[in-house]
């Protein structure tokens, strides 16, 4: 079914809002304004936050408090009744949750324009289920935006987790989970939607599991990661310098780095393929931002953790994750045209 240019140009930015999403939950994360708003939805019960500590009552830690310890509760007990009583304990036992940070302007705006960002986001999807309801109603792709726009209802949900818990490991963990799954149908239904013919898709079986492990070991990387950036922000706050950083890590981060290495290998084997003989655009462009990547990540490891390349670096991986993806749709669709 042909769909109109403006349609086709309105899911590429529902697709950059959700990149956008991505990027301003990392700037985030970098810049420790997690906690800028302590509720959710509005932030410190306004729906356009503070700017001076004189605008919120003398007791607002206290208050804001009582709040989140009410939602952890309510969501410790959600986890039991799943059978994650010993995560639900953990969690209730962990003095960091009931941390309340003091009002901090720069933070509270930060973590507010990353909720307009998922708000967006949000927005646009809603809007495109419309359209497509409206005009094309073809039952693929109205399930595929319906599935993201509830995938983006529970990211916003377990945002609001996330903040409640005071910014607890692996619930970030999740929430970037959830974040990559939503990128992945947004491509998908773009890759559907297109009605452009990839030309020099390779179709031997060198390109076919070359392409679908460095994918794998992608999507493992970004989460190990995570696992290793917060691996830091605990080295950071028992006082271990970055000389010392390293040696706590641990076996995660040298799987980290060894696996950088190895998709740099396989990458450059299928570039250097590609110019030889298949000529597939995708290849070099995953190429190139894996050099990106590589690149902030050296950066990140040599040079003190600058805090833009942290996020420069997250956003290169995704960006990466996402030329992946098509790579395998490509292919898919190639191979559904052959027969």
């Amino acid at each position: 079914m042909q769909v109109s240019r403006r349609f086709y140009i309105f899911q590429w930015v529902v697709l950059i809002l959700i990149f956008l999403v991505v990027f301003a939950g990392s700037f985030v994360r970098m810049s420790g304004s997690g906690m800028g708003c302590p509720d959710w939805p509005k932030c410190f019960g306004q729906w356009v936050p503070p700017t001076e500590l004189t605008e919120l009552p003398a007791n607002y830690r206290e208050a804001y408090l009582l709040k989140r310890q009410k939602k952890v509760e309510k969501f410790c007990a959600f986890l039991q009744k799943i059978g994650l009583e010993n995560t639900a304990k953990k969690i209730k036992n962990d003095p960091s949750v009931y941390i309340e940070e003091a009002f901090n302007a720069r933070k509270t705006w930060t973590e507010y324009i990353n909720r307009l960002a998922g708000f967006l986001a949000g927005n646009a999807m809603l809007l495109s289920f419309v359209w497509l309801l409206r005009y094309y109603r073809k039952r693929k792709w109205l399930i595929l935006t319906a599935l993201n726009l509830v995938l983006m209802g529970i990211e916003a949900w377990f945002g609001s987790i996330v903040v409640a818990t005071n910014l607890v490991p692996w619930t970030i963990t999740i929430h970037l989970f959830l974040a990559l799954v939503i990128i992945g149908i947004q491509l998908y239904l773009l890759h559907n939607i297109s009605a452009k013919e990839r030309q020099g898709v390779p179709q031997n079986a060198a390109f076919k599991w070359l392409s679908w492990l460095i994918l794998l070991i992608t999507f493992y990387q970004m989460f190990l990661g995570t696992q290793v950036r917060e691996a830091i922000d605990a080295l950071v706050k028992q006082g271990f310098s970055r000389a010392e950083w390293i040696e706590q890590l641990g076996m995660p981060f040298f799987i980290h780095r060894s696996f950088s290495w190895l998709v740099l290998i396989l990458l450059t084997y299928l570039f250097w393929k590609n110019r030889k003989d298949w000529h597939y655009s995708r290849i070099n462009v995953a190429f190139y931002v894996l050099a990106a990547e590589l690149f902030t990540g050296v950066a990140l490891a040599y040079a003190d953790m600058p805090g833009l390349v942290q996020t420069a670096h997250l956003v290169f991986a995704t960006i990466l994750l996402s030329v992946l993806l098509l790579m395998r749709f490509d292919a898919q669709a190639h191979k559904k045209e052959l027969f």
